[in-house]
Protein backbone atom coordinates (compact mmCIF):
# COMPACT_ATOMS: atom_id res chain seq x y z
CA UNK A 1 0.00 0.00 0.00
CA UNK A 2 2.21 2.74 1.26
CA UNK A 3 4.41 2.00 -2.44
CA UNK A 4 1.23 2.33 -4.09
CA UNK A 5 0.81 5.94 -2.30
CA UNK A 6 4.74 6.80 -3.34
CA UNK A 7 4.37 6.06 -7.24
CA UNK A 8 1.53 8.64 -6.94
CA UNK A 9 3.32 10.81 -5.27
CA UNK A 10 6.31 10.29 -7.64
CA UNK A 11 4.17 11.02 -10.55
CA UNK A 12 2.81 14.05 -9.30
CA UNK A 13 6.38 16.13 -10.00
CA UNK A 14 6.87 14.13 -13.40
CA UNK A 15 3.42 15.68 -14.57
CA UNK A 16 3.86 19.08 -13.13
CA UNK A 17 7.26 19.57 -15.13
CA UNK A 18 5.98 18.35 -18.14
CA UNK A 19 3.61 21.08 -17.98
CA UNK A 20 6.00 23.48 -17.09
CA UNK A 21 7.72 22.50 -19.53
CA UNK A 22 4.81 22.74 -22.52
CA UNK A 23 3.87 26.25 -20.68
CA UNK A 24 7.80 27.49 -22.07
CA UNK A 25 6.02 26.13 -25.58
CA UNK A 26 2.63 27.55 -25.50
CA UNK A 27 2.46 30.50 -23.27
CA UNK A 28 6.30 31.97 -22.71
CA UNK A 29 5.97 35.21 -21.05
CA UNK A 30 3.69 33.73 -18.45
CA UNK A 31 6.56 30.45 -18.56
CA UNK A 32 9.28 33.19 -17.57
CA UNK A 33 7.07 35.35 -14.76
CA UNK A 34 5.96 31.92 -12.87
CA UNK A 35 9.92 32.10 -12.03
CA UNK A 36 10.31 35.48 -11.61
CA UNK A 37 12.17 36.36 -14.65
CA UNK A 38 11.50 38.59 -17.36
CA UNK A 39 10.62 37.09 -20.91
CA UNK A 40 13.97 38.22 -23.22
CA UNK A 41 14.37 39.54 -26.46
CA UNK A 42 16.21 37.55 -29.73
CA UNK A 43 18.36 34.79 -28.67
CA UNK A 44 17.73 35.00 -24.86
CA UNK A 45 14.31 34.45 -25.57
CA UNK A 46 15.16 31.22 -27.75
CA UNK A 47 17.72 30.29 -25.19
CA UNK A 48 14.98 30.75 -22.75
CA UNK A 49 12.28 28.62 -24.16
CA UNK A 50 14.72 26.11 -25.28
CA UNK A 51 16.64 25.39 -22.60
CA UNK A 52 14.20 25.54 -20.24
CA UNK A 53 11.47 23.75 -21.98
CA UNK A 54 13.94 20.63 -22.44
CA UNK A 55 15.20 21.06 -18.89
CA UNK A 56 11.17 20.81 -17.50
CA UNK A 57 10.16 18.44 -20.23
CA UNK A 58 13.29 16.22 -19.70
CA UNK A 59 12.47 16.05 -15.85
CA UNK A 60 8.97 15.22 -16.40
CA UNK A 61 9.26 12.57 -18.82
CA UNK A 62 11.99 10.80 -17.28
CA UNK A 63 10.44 11.06 -13.91
CA UNK A 64 7.26 9.68 -15.74
CA UNK A 65 9.23 6.55 -17.70
CA UNK A 66 10.58 6.04 -14.31
CA UNK A 67 7.56 5.64 -12.38
CA UNK A 68 5.86 3.63 -15.20
CA UNK A 69 9.14 1.23 -16.08
CA UNK A 70 10.33 0.96 -12.53
CA UNK A 71 13.69 1.09 -13.32
CA UNK A 72 16.18 3.22 -11.40
CA UNK A 73 18.13 4.39 -13.61
CA UNK A 74 15.52 6.50 -15.48
CA UNK A 75 15.36 8.83 -12.01
CA UNK A 76 19.24 9.43 -11.79
CA UNK A 77 18.91 12.31 -14.29
CA UNK A 78 16.24 14.24 -13.02
CA UNK A 79 17.85 13.80 -9.47
CA UNK A 80 20.73 15.34 -10.69
CA UNK A 81 19.44 18.15 -12.17
CA UNK A 82 17.30 19.00 -9.37
CA UNK A 83 19.82 18.84 -7.13
CA UNK A 84 22.74 21.09 -8.73
CA UNK A 85 19.85 23.23 -9.94
CA UNK A 86 19.37 23.60 -5.72
CA UNK A 87 23.32 24.12 -5.49
CA UNK A 88 23.93 26.38 -8.06
CA UNK A 89 21.26 28.32 -6.58
CA UNK A 90 23.06 28.63 -3.35
CA UNK A 91 26.25 29.51 -5.11
CA UNK A 92 24.72 32.53 -7.48
CA UNK A 93 23.22 33.70 -3.91
CA UNK A 94 26.46 33.31 -1.93
CA UNK A 95 28.94 34.50 -4.95
CA UNK A 96 26.89 36.42 -7.60
CA UNK A 97 24.48 38.77 -5.30
CA UNK A 98 21.01 36.67 -6.56
CA UNK A 99 18.53 36.65 -4.22
CA UNK A 100 18.38 33.35 -1.80
CA UNK A 101 15.20 31.69 -3.06
CA UNK A 102 14.31 29.26 -0.63
CA UNK A 103 10.87 27.96 -1.87
CA UNK A 104 12.70 26.72 -5.25
CA UNK A 105 15.41 24.98 -3.22
CA UNK A 106 13.03 23.20 -0.59
CA UNK A 107 11.22 21.97 -3.61
CA UNK A 108 14.21 21.14 -5.64
CA UNK A 109 15.69 18.93 -2.27
CA UNK A 110 12.46 17.69 -1.25
CA UNK A 111 11.92 16.25 -4.93
CA UNK A 112 15.22 14.81 -5.20
CA UNK A 113 14.27 13.05 -1.83
CA UNK A 114 11.13 11.85 -3.36
CA UNK A 115 12.81 10.14 -6.23
CA UNK A 116 15.77 9.15 -4.03
CA UNK A 117 13.37 7.30 -1.48
CA UNK A 118 11.45 6.09 -4.67
CA UNK A 119 14.52 4.20 -6.41
CA UNK A 120 14.72 2.82 -2.82
CA UNK A 121 11.63 1.02 -2.54
CA UNK A 122 9.55 1.02 -6.55
CA UNK A 123 13.01 0.23 -8.43
CA UNK A 124 14.54 -3.03 -8.80
CA UNK A 125 17.25 -4.14 -7.06
CA UNK A 126 20.61 -4.57 -8.84
CA UNK A 127 21.94 -7.57 -9.78
CA UNK A 128 24.83 -8.89 -7.95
Amino acid sequence: MINKILRVVAVLPGILFVVIGASWIIDPASAAASVGMPLLEGVGRSTQIGDLGAFFLTMGLLILIGVTTLKRVWFYPPMMLLGLAATLRIIAWLVHGAALALSMIAFEIIVTALLYVSTIRLCEKPSA
